[in-house]
């Protein structure tokens, strides 16, 4: 296992950030230019805002973590709020939101959550 991680803080900037230090994760790797490296990129995306907007209490961090065995590319997003996220199936035409998951559903292989003593991670696998 090859793995990265960084801890960001709690603003907006914090994820194009997290999506700059996956693909440099994916470019030292030997991935960035692989077929599945964009959907990687927006998931990382995803998983940062849901981070971000739902799950890190005031003056806290989130940390994204990369790790990749040779064959399947792990993106975790470690925050320390609680609750569970969910996939909302049917979001309005005009709901600016919920539709995160639904995209990290369609693009990686698998994905889920689950608890740490502080919080969740959420995380995605690709086949690589």
């Amino acid at each position: 296992m090859n793995p990265s991680e960084k801890f960001f803080r709690r603003e907006r900037r914090s994820v194009p950030a997290a999506r700059r230090f996956a693909h440099a994760f994916l470019v030292e790797q030997g991935l960035a230019e692989a077929e599945r490296g964009g959907d990687v990129l927006l998931c990382v995306s995803e998983l940062a805002t849901n981070a971000l907007v739902h799950g890190v209490p005031a003056g806290r961090q989130f940390r994204v973590a990369l790790r990749y065995d040779g064959q399947v590319l792990r993106v975790e997003a470690h925050d320390s709020g609680g609750g569970v996220p969910r996939v909302d199936r049917h979001p309005e035409d005009t709901d600016e939101g919920g539709r995160g998951l639904l995209l990290v559903t369609a693009l990686a292989d698998k994905w889920g959550v689950r608890e740490r003593e502080l919080g969740k991670v959420v995380w995605a696998e690709f086949s690589c």
